[in-house]
């Protein structure tokens, strides 16, 4: 996820802080070099601690398409996921910050991982660790997921849950300096009933939060009728930045359920974004109105389709991840289950338009056990996806996009209890990172069948890779104010 830092930008000062001034100019930053995954082994056979993996993505470089540094964590079956910066580039004017610790909030044991990426940012080293019960004791919360740094210098992170379990959507602050846990960011009796990621525009006074589900019933895998039972959310939130009260409430309906990731346009005087949900497959986007409120529309849908050999008579596309490029032309997403990541042009708002389509794994795959009955999108079943030998197992999941926008990375596990449920070959096998070929001028995608990160050769055994980050900062851990 992300990690922003709210600091007021000097338009005198000619840019000594991190980042870069503005999305545009983070455009014509260099290539990537090195990319930051945690590595998770919590429901699989191997009872290792996750690691952050170092992958060298330099194609100059001898150790191209290498995991070349790999930083255990000090516990067992953390499951870390998200990760987030101290500083980016809404400090750019402020020589004092530097983009140099990484957070690590891990989703399961609800520990606080900080990472020191400045020393050394090929061989990354543990500069501090959060304790769960400091977030028990001090917020009553628990499932850390996503974090962003404020302008007074402490660190924000959302939750999804209660310390038994329960749903709940409420966010803890940490000490920017210490790291140590100072108590919550909402009111006492505003958290929501569920938590997942969170966005937010300075300029608008305004953070949007989303949910996922209680973390007792998506911990053991999707059970549909936890759906029926009111244990998966639907809505978004709308949040007073400053006073920290919520506003709104945007109930999205069944075509908005689980909405996940979500994206503010780049342009910080931009006042709509957009937000992928999962089980519907649906995007929708949400805007300011004229009156001053918000409101939100569904403004793309992937049709699921009829199956035979599945778990459900229907399989939805499930999108799990969502991005923008920076320069809010192009919108991309993963639809885990289907198998494919999609482009879509957004410059009409409210129309995006699929301009690049392409299959990699998922559960469709033409010899696997799943049959397509009846797909409204009328497409054949896709051949499995092998590169440079090696099948694909699962279906794409996070997406890291190059600041160029020419180069989209992806890697297949989404959360190991769902991995091994739906995709048990994937955990036996290990995940992989893959890379795409953008079209950023007219659209279209195309695969680089020369790129290919194996997790299954890993040291200790196949571990299942998430989250790519890039050490300069991306799209999605950079916000402008």
């Amino acid at each position: 996820m992300s990690l922003t830092c709210c600091c007021v930008f000097s338009a005198s000062c000619s840019g000594c802080g991190p980042g870069y001034r503005s999305p545009l100019d983070a455009m014509k930053g260099p290539r990537e070099e090195i990319v930051y995954l945690p590595c998770v082994y919590r429901n699989t056979d191997i009872l290792k601690p996750d690691y952050l993996a170092t992958v060298d993505v330099d194609p100059k470089s001898a150790t191209y398409c290498q995991v070349i540094h790999r930083l255990p964590m000090p516990n067992l079956r953390d499951e870390l996921h998200h990760t987030g910066w101290n500083a980016c580039s809404s400090c750019f004017g402020d020589a004092s910050k530097k983009r140099n610790r990484l957070i690590l909030p891990s989703l399961v044991s609800s520990r606080v991982y900080v990472v020191d990426v400045g020393t050394n940012p090929r061989a990354p080293q543990i500069h501090k660790m959060v304790e769960p019960v400091d977030l028990y004791w001090k917020c009553n919360l628990a499932n850390p997921h996503t974090s962003h740094c404020l302008g007074n210098g402490q660190i924000m992170i959302s939750c999804l849950g209660d310390p038994s379990g329960n749903g709940k959507g409420g966010f803890i602050l940490l000490d920017g300096e210490t790291f140590e846990v100072v108590g919550n960011w909402e009111h006492p009796g505003d958290a929501v009933p569920f938590g997942y990621d969170f966005w937010y525009q300075p300029r608008h006074n305004v953070m949007i939060s989303t949910e996922w589900g209680a973390p007792k019933a998506l911990a053991g895998g999707f059970n549909p009728a936890h759906v029926m039972e009111g244990h998966y959310g639907s809505a978004l939130h709308v949040w007073d930045w400053t006073t920290h009260r919520r506003l709104q409430t945007l109930d999205l309906g069944e075509e908005g359920g689980i909405p996940l990731e979500v994206r503010f346009l780049h342009d910080p005087d931009a006042t709509e974004g957009y937000v992928g949900c999962a089980l519907p497959s649906t995007v929708f986007r949400f805007y300011k109105t004229p009156k001053g409120d918000w409101a939100a529309e569904k403004v793309i849908s992937v049709p699921s389709k009829k199956v035979e050999g599945w778990m459900l008579p229907e399989m939805p596309g499930l999108i799990t991840d969502i991005l923008i490029s920076l320069d809010d032309r192009f919108l991309y997403f993963s639809n885990w289950l289907h198998g494919d990541v999609r482009q879509y042009d957004i410059t009409d708002r409210r129309k995006p338009r699929l301009v690049g389509q392409v299959f990699l794994g998922g559960s469709i795959v033409s010899d696997g056990p799943v049959k397509v009955l009846e797909d409204p999108e009328n497409q054949p079943q896709p051949p499995p996806r092998i590169i440079k030998g090696r099948r694909v197992y699962g279906g794409p999941q996070m997406l890291q996009l190059s600041l160029d926008g020419r180069r989209l990375y992806l890697t297949t596990s989404l959360f190991s209890s769902w991995d091994k449920q739906f995709y048990p070959d994937m955990v036996k096998e290990g995940s992989v990172m893959m890379q795409i070929d953008v079209n950023s001028v007219s659209g279209g995608l195309s695969l680089n069948k020369n790129f290919l990160v194996d997790f299954g050769k890993e040291p200790d055994g196949p571990v299942l890779a998430h989250e790519l980050r890039y050490p300069g900062g991306d799209c999605t851990s950079d916000i402008w104010v």
